[in-house]
């Protein structure tokens, strides 16, 4: 198909999903939040007793669906939220399908002894709430749902209003694919209108008991006060500290790959850089000359202060997951599509570096030496023990870089995405839960844990 009839495709998806348009002949999709919940509900009766060979035959197609969709979907989330570029989330819903874990996450513990047999079993909680975000729309619910699914749950979700129309064909395709393997309707479901009002039905209704929030600091802390159990996604202000020892070309290339990917969209992206005096000069001399890098200049830094941050020092949202290029362009500089990121020389209290942009701006801070660097890149990333990097050769730093910033990731000398593992190994998630523990989550984290004891029995010898 060419990249025409895929536009094609999405402006004739986009007509029809108007917001208060007949929604009806979507599956999954409802006007009022209890009846979705209620539909779920039904659902997961059938699912939690799905054979996980059953569950996985259900997974397959979801999978293959979202590879079928994938360049669909990235024009749609594109087209919608203005955020991000075409091909870096074609690539994104590639990984989710390819990369999420399914029932292989789902395993049993057993020890067996002169006492007989004990087993821990995960068990699927029920119906999950779940709160997604604008920037990564349908790669949260479709990754979220294929690791509940295969732990046994449905799903409510309540999307970013913004992101509606995306996240409604996710959710749709989700239970297409259910249905056409065999499984039950309703294995994730959403209202046409999502409100904070539909938020908080989801937070206090009797029939969901964990709640997966994926999003900025507020509605993880709504999450967390909602008296369920909760798994929260937050913000975070990732540093990437770079040292003497480390390759300095291909640090640059690698930061500036994970910075300008998706346009800064990923939370785990590269939000600043923390460089040692001896080697701050060379790192920049290559961001600029070889990675297509624009060295902002004290009045463009001012300018694009006032540009895209508020009065009040919140984000514009207008701003977000924008190109260098665009953002450029709005304080008045032009240059060619070769321009991919905005750097420049500050303190670590510079607006533009403290704060989490998400946009492809890579403010450098310089520090006297590596204690100096890695003091300052704990200030930086604000205690959200979220995400971090570190380009350097030697062990004895990365280790006291990793336990002084304490971070649910740390990529070492490679990109940021490959935390993702896209270029990296591991699993694919979209909900990194650094506030609550969990980290990167999975089909096992959206259990419950049970033992199961046999005593003096069932212990063969």
């Amino acid at each position: 198909m060419t990249a025409a009839q895929i536009s094609a495709i999405v402006g004739e998806v986009m007509a029809k999903m108007q917001i208060g348009s007949d929604v009806s002949g979507m599956h999954g999709v409802f006007t009022d939040m209890n009846e979705a919940i209620a539909k779920a509900k039904e659902a997961q009766k059938v699912v939690r007793v799905m054979s996980l060979d059953q569950r996985e035959k259900v997974i397959a197609n979801i999978r293959q669906k979202i590879k079928d969709n994938a360049e669909t979907f990235a024009r749609m989330g594109v087209s919608e939220t203005g955020m991000g570029n075409v091909g870096d989330k074609i690539l994104k819903h590639i990984l989710v399908a390819e990369k999420t874990p399914g029932t292989e996450d789902i395993k049993t513990t057993a020890w067996s002894g002169d006492r007989g047999l004990t087993l821990i079993e995960m068990g699927p909680f029920g119906v999950i709430g779940a709160i997604t975000p604008t920037t990564n729309p349908s790669e949260t619910i479709l990754c979220n749902t294929i690791g509940m699914f295969a732990a046994g749950n449905t799903v409510a979700f309540n999307p970013h209003p913004q992101a509606i129309k995306t996240s409604i064909y996710a959710i749709n395709l989700l239970n297409e694919a259910s249905l056409e393997a065999g499984g039950p309707d309703n294995i994730a479901v959403t209202v046409e209108k999502p409100t904070l009002d539909t938020s908080n039905v989801i937070m206090s209704h009797k029939d969901i008991q964990l709640i997966a929030a994926t999003g900025g600091p507020g509605v993880v802390t709504a999450v967390l006060s909602s008296g369920r159990r909760g798994i929260g996604a937050g913000a975070g202000n990732p540093p990437a500290l770079v040292d003497e020892t480390a390759d300095i070309r291909k640090a640059a290339e690698d930061i500036v790959n994970g910075c300008t990917f998706d346009n800064n969209l990923p939370c785990i992206a590269e939000k600043e850089i923390v460089a040692v005096d001896s080697i701050c000069d060379e790192l920049m001399r290559y961001m600029v000359e070889e990675q297509g890098c624009y060295l902002a200049s004290k009045e463009v830094q001012d300018a694009l202060i006032k540009t895209v941050l508020t009065e009040k020092g919140a984000l514009n949202r207008k701003c977000v997951g924008r190109s260098a290029k665009v953002l450029l362009g709005m304080v008045g500089v032009e240059v060619d599509d070769s321009i991919r990121c905005i750097t420049f020389e500050g303190p670590k209290e510079h607006p533009l570096i403290a704060e989490e942009l998400m946009m492809p701006i890579l403010g450098v801070v310089r520090a006297k030496n590596f204690d100096d660097a890695v003091e300052q890149a704990v200030w930086l990333e604000h205690g959200n023990r979220h995400s971090a990097h570190i380009h350097s050769k030697n062990v004895d730093r990365i280790t006291q870089y990793a336990r002084a910033i304490d971070t649910a990731i740390l990529v070492k000398n490679g990109p940021s995405y490959s935390a993702l593992g896209f270029g990296g190994e591991g699993f694919c998630t979209f909900t990194i839960a650094s506030r609550t523990g969990e980290g990167l989550t999975s089909a096992s984290t959206f259990t419950k844990r049970r033992r199961c004891v046999m005593v003096d029995s069932l212990c063969i010898r």
